[in-house]
């Protein structure tokens, strides 16, 4: 479809991007009904299985109907219904296949039965449905963080970053998407229905992670300096040393680059962790359609929705090296500039006096390093989200304008809450001792070697998941329990009244559609504090506005077969629940804080565009159109080291965490153009003397293009002084080329279809610093995706599915190009099987 675009996580399409927009600029509905996902305003669809789907709308016209969060569009999942059909129905699926990366197994499968019965109060009709789908995975996963070094004072330091860390992710996991669903309707006559449905969808990742950090960088305050230290670093026989007690990090004089290089004696941190994530929906929805009167009809819905994000991670164990001028530390030769092919060689490191470290021998296995048991964590982590949402809706049809004009006044009230709980367990090493846990690596280690393709470098074991289990438990006997870990706790509430006023006037030469919205928004967030040894001392904060959003959209028949449509839009994306909470996150198993600001205004719209439309005849379709919209306190992901001791804990030092929270920035733009075309042959193929079989051939493209500036507000540090000035920058999360091209056959019962998408880099995060390299992107992403159809007899079916096929990698970078940050491959994937529609 034009302007739609998928994003990929670990090769899954997971959200929905419009023209190329930011996320949270589109929204997701059930029968119209605003639905919050488990993640929040991201929403997210690889946990929607196609079986509950009679049709899925998407909306880029926004009209006051809607509400003021959707800026780029809606995508309302229309759910099945059995008045839909004539009486008993059943359709169904089941297929199996294989992922090449690691040889996993996929299954899927889903089943639709439903019936109506002509009584004598009406048309009853019964709906049930259930879906199941399983896929193995393994990655290819390389991570490089990046840093500028203010020790680094050779000559081109200015413009050098260097790779503080490079990490090493072997996943080792299982996804399921699973449904139910059941829905009643009653329509006792024509002027009349009711509906009573139930839907629930859960997205299940079982995830083992084996984690291997080269930590480069912690020595860096021992780094030498100035160009008279050149002398210290002459070549011996295994190599040039670096200075005595140093590791060489970020030391030119000794070879070394911002991409390669030796390092000695430095820190692995290893980690092994057992997560269970599940992320649920259960949306339940009662409504009615109601005609009566002279032109008159009452529409009504309530519902309510609780998404479940567990984020739990049942076992989590770390290791550590011994402390510097060990020589249980290793050495590390590094290449990081090809991401296809980074390497990291391994080699024993020779301690000399004054701790003077040299290179020794290689070492093949890196479990065959002393890495002790340094931590041990199990944590339960519920987000949990309860919304309730009533709303009605009074239409009439009139001859207002000269026209026949339907008028709508429609009142809405939604009332939301997001609670995150988190029950935490966290040993360091004399606790685990105490409860007779393994503390080396090595006694977790015997669950079979490396699955991926792209070669780390070095041998190593995955970890025994039932061991890892049952080390844990021993932590739980000897009496260490799960506590509730206050300082990531919060609440946020969200209340939203509104009501809109529209009309629409159908005349001879178009029509008209204009009204305006009005919302009372009211958010309030608690959280609890711990200041220091202080008993926890709860905190509230809270904030509201009222809106109007007015919009306006004139359609106009230039031809039978042309149409030209003009609209006028404005929505404001708000900030997600965890981003207004009024304390900070820490995520110890990914070395982050992130911190939630509760005086975030909504990011605010205000746009026009113009298409034009040709119905081709006998068959076809064209378009072409321009937007253009004006953005107002633009919502920024800041990003940058913690740099402060301020919040460790338990020996953990949490100064180089990585802290993102989001922020208000200034005014911009975002302007772009879409086109698409659609043609089959099918109607062509006697006037250009074709046979009649080619007439299944047909094409279906678009693209679409974006162009944004919008200003980043300077950057200050807690003392008041500039970290750095403000700037223009595209819109975070847009790309400025989407396009999709689709070549398909369609006759004599087959079906067949090749889809390719590209999408252009687009931003991840704006850094408030150069320190960590500066601002983030996602690089360029294909996918090419082949499937065929054939029924064999009528209502049965056969096919065949090929996802993935150009194995490109999901890669972020930092800086500019050269700085890949995150490079992650999939797999192909391969699946066939049956389909029954009767």
């Amino acid at each position: 479809m034009p302007g739609v675009g998928v994003v990929r996580d670990q090769g899954q399409a997971r959200y929905i991007t419009l023209r190329g927009a930011p996320l949270n600029w589109s929204t997701l509905s059930f029968n119209g009904v605003n639905i919050v996902s488990p993640e929040g305003r991201d929403a997210r669809y690889d946990s929607i299985p196609s079986a509950i789907a009679s049709q899925v709308i998407v909306r880029k016209a926004v009209t006051a109907d809607m509400t003021s969060e959707t800026i780029a569009g809606n995508i309302d999942v229309v759910t099945r219904s059995a008045l839909d059909y004539q009486g008993f129905h059943f359709q169904g699926k089941l297929g199996a296949g294989k992922g090449d990366l690691g040889n996993k197994d996929e299954l899927e499968g889903f089943a639709v039965v439903s019936n109506r019965w002509e009584t004598g109060i009406g048309d009853i009709g019964v709906l049930v449905s259930g879906s199941y789908y399983a896929r193995g995975i393994a990655t290819d996963n390389v991570e490089t963080d990046f840093e500028q070094v203010p020790q680094d004072t050779r000559p081109g330091n200015a413009d050098r970053f260097w790779a503080r860390e490079t990490e090493r992710k072997y996943y080792r996991a299982t996804r399921r998407n699973y449904s139910a669903s059941g829905r009643l309707d009653w329509r006792p006559d024509t002027d009349s229905r009711y509906f009573l449905e139930s839907v629930y969808t859960a997205f299940t990742d079982q995830e083992l992670r084996d984690n291997y950090i080269f930590d480069f960088d912690d020595q860096q305050n021992s780094t030498a300096t100035g160009n008279a230290l050149r002398a210290a670093c002459g070549p011996t026989n295994s190599g040039p040393n670096p200075p005595i007690g140093t590791t060489g990090y970020a030391d030119t004089c000794i070879g070394n680059s911002s991409f390669a290089g030796t390092v000695y004696g430095i820190d692995i941190n290893a980690n092994i962790l057992r997560r269970r994530f599940v992320q649920s929906i259960f949306t339940n929805t009662i409504g009615g359609d109601v005609k009566f009167g002279e032109g008159w009809k009452l529409m009504w819905r309530g519902n309510y929705t609780r998404s479940l994000d567990d984020r739990s991670a049942p076992a989590q164990f770390n290791f550590d090296s011994a402390g510097f001028g060990n020589v249980n530390r290793p050495t590390v030769s590094y290449s990081v500039a090809d991401p296809l092919s980074p390497s990291v060689s391994l080699f024993r490191t020779n301690v000399g006096t004054g701790n003077a470290l040299s290179r020794g021998a290689a070492v093949a296995n890196i479990q065959d390093f002393a890495l002790p048991l340094s931590r041990v964590r199990s944590v339960d982590a519920n987000d949990t989200t309860k919304a309730y949402t009533a709303r009605f809706e009074l239409a009439k049809e009139t001859s207002l304008f000269g026209a026949e004009t339907v008028i709508k006044l429609g009142f809405q009230y939604d009332s939301r809450t997001k609670e995150s709980v988190e029950n935490l367990l966290d040993l360091n090493l004399t606790q685990a001792n105490t409860a007779g846990i393994a503390n080396t690596i090595q006694a977790y280690t015997n669950a079979g070697s490396y699955i991926g393709k792209i070669a780390p470098g070095y041998a190593f074991q995955y970890y025994n998941e039932p061991f890892l289990i049952a080390e844990r438990d021993k932590a739980l006997a000897a009496g260490f329990t799960r506590s509730f870990n206050a300082a990531n706790y919060y609440s946020v509430n969200e209340k939203v009244l509104s009501g809109y006023l529209m009309a629409t006037s159908r005349f001879d030469w178009g029509s008209v559609i204009g009204g305006v919205r009005v919302e009372n928004v009211k958010n309030t967030g608690n959280a609890l504090l711990s200041p220091g040894a202080a008993a926890q001392r709860p905190i509230t904060a809270q904030n509201s506005a009222t809106n109007f959003f007015p919009s306006l959209h004139i359609n106009v028949n230039v031809a039978d077969d042309k149409k030209l449509r003009v609209g006028f839009t404005s929505g404001a994306a708000r900030a997600d629940y965890d981003q207004l909470r009024p304390n900070v996150t820490i995520n110890d198993a990914n070395l982050t804080i992130s911190g939630g600001n509760p005086a975030l205004k909504p990011e605010r719209a205000y746009g026009v565009d113009a298409y034009l439309e040709w119905f081709v005849q006998p068959q076809g379709y064209f378009m072409l159109g321009a937007y253009y919209k004006r953005v107002e306190d633009v919502l920024f992901n800041s990003r940058r080291t913690f740099g402060s001791n301020a919040l460790d804990s338990g020996g953990v030092d949490r100064s180089g965490y990585v802290f993102s929270g989001l922020i208000n920035g200034g005014s911009g733009y975002i302007l772009g153009a879409e086109a698409a075309v659609q043609v089959q042959i099918e109607p062509y193929t006697e006037q250009l003397g074709l046979p009649e079989w080619m007439g299944g051939f047909g094409i279906s493209a678009n693209a679409t293009y974006n162009k944004s500036s919008v200003t980043k507000p300077t950057v200050f540090d807690g003392a008041g002084a500039v970290l750095r000035a403000a700037r223009k920058v595209s819109l975070p999360g847009t790309s400025e080329v989407i396009y999709n091209i689709g070549a398909y056959y369609e006759k004599y019962g087959l079906s067949l279809r090749v889809q390719y998408q590209k999408r252009t880099p687009y931003g991840d995060f704006v850094a408030d610093t150069l320190v960590d390299g500066g601002d983030g992107f996602w690089d360029t992403d294909d996918e090419l995706d082949i499937s065929a159809r054939y029924e064999i007899l009528k209502g049965f079916e056969v096919y065949v599915d090929a996802s993935n096929l150009l194995n490109g990698p999901g890669r972020r970078y930092t800086n500019d190009s050269r700085y890949t940050i995150e490079y992650e491959r999939f797999g192909r994937r391969f699946t066939g099987g049956v389909r029954v529609n009767f």
